[in-house]
């Protein structure tokens, strides 16, 4: 039986989705490194092909056509693929031999990599880890468009249909000021005691913030105006009397410790946050990236739940499905 050649290539799909990204064919042209006029050549080869209009054009705009979203949508996915197929055959002898992109989120990264950083060393020193900082959302548009292998997530964060490897549930305390009455008291901290509390919260954005500000909704508590753009600022907003907040436990050692506040824990249920490697599913490095995972749950803090609860429950799960139990501590 011959097999047809197919009347597409994969670098005319680059080109579909590289003007579909910019809205100019200059702008793709230059992405791609190829003139424009090739570009455009190359685009209505594939419209011919296929008989089916992608662009709308003028001078002064470029829009996809009904058809040309649908075909750019699938040509992102062609591509993950193509580029999955390739990690696959150069890593077939050594998945960790080699550059992986890796993204963090900014109220998991300080505290956790210079912990992870000389473990991964020592673990797989042929490995070339590449961090990415960056909110939740970014993270996850990069997981999803293959410009990072895998990511440090929260799993109650909105992150999609991915598959991940459990590293640790994060309790938050209460960080309060050593005068704050709420640093007198004795045992977890109840909802009650929040009540009509001043609760310094993250700028939107952040996936912490949406966890602290679900938990304090229930309180009464009352957000202030000021939003922090980091824990660091959080800490030392509270250390000033402005009022109270939410850390989680990873971060306690740096910014309650430096910014000499009291903390507690929160009565049962408390209220956590699930770290996570996360990446795509189908991914060609899924194995690796188990592997890696586990290296970073052993890496992690002192005062994570024990790895052996954590390896077990991984292994019920290879995606976030329903949330992990707030007591499995």
């Amino acid at each position: 039986m011959q097999l047809a050649p197919h009347p597409f290539s994969l670098r005319q799909l680059q080109y579909i989705v590289a003007v579909a990204d910019a809205l100019s064919f200059r702008k793709a042209a230059e992405r791609c490194h190829v003139s424009q006029p090739s570009l455009s050549a190359q685009l209505a080869q594939f419209e011919d092909a296929l008989g089916v209009r992608l662009f709308e054009r003028d001078r002064r705009r470029v829009l996809p056509t009904l058809a040309g979203k649908e075909v750019v949508e699938r040509a992102r996915r062609l591509l993950l693929d193509a580029d999955d197929l390739g990690a696959a055959a150069r890593r077939a002898t050594d998945p960790l031999d080699g550059r992986l992109r890796l993204g963090v989120i900014p109220t998991i990264s300080p505290y956790l990599l210079p912990s992870v950083t000389p473990a991964l060393r020592a673990a797989f020193p042929k490995l070339a880890a590449v961090w990415v900082e960056d909110k939740t959302d970014t993270l996850v548009q990069g997981l999803e468009a293959g410009t990072l292998d895998a990511a440090l997530l929260a799993l109650e964060a909105d992150i999609g249909d991915v598959e991940h490897e459990l590293v640790a549930i994060d309790p938050f305390v209460l960080a309060t000021r050593p005068e704050d009455p709420l640093a007198r008291q004795q045992g977890g901290v109840e909802r009650a005691e929040l009540r009509d509390a001043d609760v310094l919260l993250l700028d939107d954005g952040h996936c912490f913030r949406e966890q602290a500000l679900a938990y304090c909704s229930r309180t009464k508590a009352r957000e202030l105006e000021f939003r922090a753009t980091s824990l660091g600022t959080l800490a030392q907003m509270v250390a000033g009397g402005l009022g109270v907040t939410l850390l989680p436990e990873l971060a306690v050692a740096t910014e309650a410790r430096r910014a000499g506040l009291e903390t507690r824990c929160f009565a049962e249920p408390q209220p956590v946050r699930t770290i996570a490697l996360c990446w795509r599913k189908r991914s060609a490095i899924a194995p690796a990236l188990r592997r890696l995972g586990a290296a970073i749950r052993e890496a992690y803090p002192a005062q994570a739940v024990p790895s052996a609860k954590l390896a077990k429950k991984s292994r019920r799960s290879s995606s976030p499905g329903p949330k992990p139990a707030a007591r499995s501590r």
